[in-house]
């Protein structure tokens, strides 16, 4: 690893991710004459691989989703260990978005307030008995194959089963699959 600049400002730090051609730039959002977030911003805006971490003391939703959409890959606290912003480095390098645990943990809290307000309890009850054996192997980590090899039917009825349950519980991804079951303890 190989320090390329240090810039004392943001609009200084945007010039310098142009001249220098960084992989990682680690930017602090209280930033004067240009703050980080829109240093942020111009910096992915120019150059779309750049790998850019939020050094910040703000731990709310707005200082994150701000950072998030200005195109940053990961955000730590200022409070984090050294060792944290290594791994963060390291892990944005592999393409995998790093937070502060404590980001984590905030981003988590406010997911699950999300699915309670948009009352998700009695939408599992229009799920059928089928969506509802699909959604716990999903939910257990199991592929698509090997839940259509358990439940003895087509992969193409999984994925269909799978995208019926998705669209009645309004959830995109695995990962809003697993946190959900987990929540209506399907799984535990």
């Amino acid at each position: 690893m190989e320090v390329v600049g240090e810039a004392a400002d943001g609009r200084d730090a945007v010039r310098l991710a142009e001249t220098t051609n960084p992989d990682v730039v680690v930017m602090d959002v209280g930033m004067p004459l240009l703050n980080g977030i829109e240093a942020t911003a111009q910096m992915v805006k120019r150059n779309p691989s750049l790998h850019v971490i939020i050094l910040s003391m703000h731990s709310d939703e707005h200082y994150l989703l701000s950072a998030l959409n200005a195109g940053a890959k990961g955000y730590l606290l200022k409070g984090s260990a050294e060792e944290d912003l290594v791994r963060a480095i390291h892990s944005v390098c592999r393409g995998t978005p790093f937070f502060s645990p404590e980001i984590t943990k905030t981003m988590l809290e406010d997911y699950m307030r999300f699915l309670q307000q948009r009352n998700l309890q009695d939408s599992y009850d229009l799920l059928t008995e089928r969506e509802k054996e699909v959604l716990q192997l999903l939910a257990e980590g199991k592929s698509n194959k090997e839940v259509a090899n358990i439940l003895d039917i087509s992969v193409y009825t999984v994925d269909s089963h799978r995208l019926h349950l998705m669209q009645k519980l309004n959830l995109h991804n695995t990962a809003e699959i697993v946190l959900y079951a987990v929540r209506k303890k399907v799984i535990l």
